[in-house]
């Protein structure tokens, strides 16, 4: 069931299902919009020219698309699909399954307070909904700090909720990255920017940590973590690591950070 109320905005990206397809375009239902119908015109479904529409979009296919325009006192929801890029998709597709997930765990909450769904939407999801910007982002709240989320919220639903949060939501994990430039002038020296970065990911000690080429003398190291903080320590071991054990065989290493 759909929790969002009222229209999508200019701009939004919004998970459809294609209801109908005819050759000037494609009318859908927005699954996160109560099933409110869209349209999307056949110049909008593909970037070139559409000899057949079928070719790209078909009944009862999930599809991405990008709010054109909306008229609400009309009805009229205008989409575009070609305005969404593969990675937009993937990234959407995701958090609709992740929403969609989260409405199942409410019903679980809403089951030990022996209460309806709907219900429990209206005594604390709603405003969850509100606070976080979607339900799912609410139990990753609760798992990422329970305590903080006891702080935050009272009521005889809070336990419930935090029971099946621990109970069914892993612990979100964050990811940083930086690039090693390593150097050696000697003539074994890859041999030593092996044993460096060898050095390095057993510094992790067990973490995810990753070392990559980029194209040498660059390496791209990835660290996961369920914090920044204990990603960023790994990080400082990995690269210190890695670092001391090339310049202790006569070579030079630095750690770029480009994205964190």
């Amino acid at each position: 069931m759909s929790r969002a109320r009222g229209f999508p905005e200019n701009g939004e990206l919004v998970v459809c299902t294609v209801s109908s397809v005819k050759n000037f375009g494609a009318f859908v239902t927005l699954d996160e919009y109560e099933n409110k119908e869209g349209f999307v015109h056949v110049r909008d479904v593909a970037t070139g020219w559409v000899k057949y529409i079928r070719d790209y979009i078909r009944e009862g296919q999930k599809i991405v698309c990008k709010v054109l325009g909306v008229d609400s006192q009309k009805g009229h929801i205008d989409l575009s699909l070609k305005a969404v890029n593969d990675h937009q998709k993937r990234e959407k597709i995701q958090q609709w399954k992740n929403e969609k997930k989260a409405e199942k765990l409410l019903e679980l909450v809403a089951q030990k307070l022996s209460v309806s769904a709907d219900d429990a939407f209206e005594m604390f999801g709603r405003q969850l909904y509100d606070d976080y910007g979607s339900l799912y982002d609410a139990f990753e709240a609760v798992v990422t700090s329970p305590e903080d989320f006891r702080a935050d919220y009272t009521g005889n639903w809070v336990d419930a909720f935090v029971q099946v949060a621990t109970d069914n939501i892993n612990p979100p994990a964050v990811e940083i990255d930086g690039v090693l430039e390593m150097t050696s002038a000697v003539s074994d020296g890859v041999e030593h920017i092996k044993k460096a970065l060898l050095a390095g990911l057993a510094a992790a000690d067990g973490a995810d940590a990753v070392i990559t080429s980029v194209g040498s003398p660059r390496y791209r190291v990835v660290i996961k973590a369920s914090q920044y903080k204990e990603a960023e320590e790994i990080m400082k071991e990995v690269s210190t690591a890695a670092i001391d054990s090339l310049t202790a065989d006569g070579g030079s290493a630095v750690l770029k950070r480009e994205s964190k």
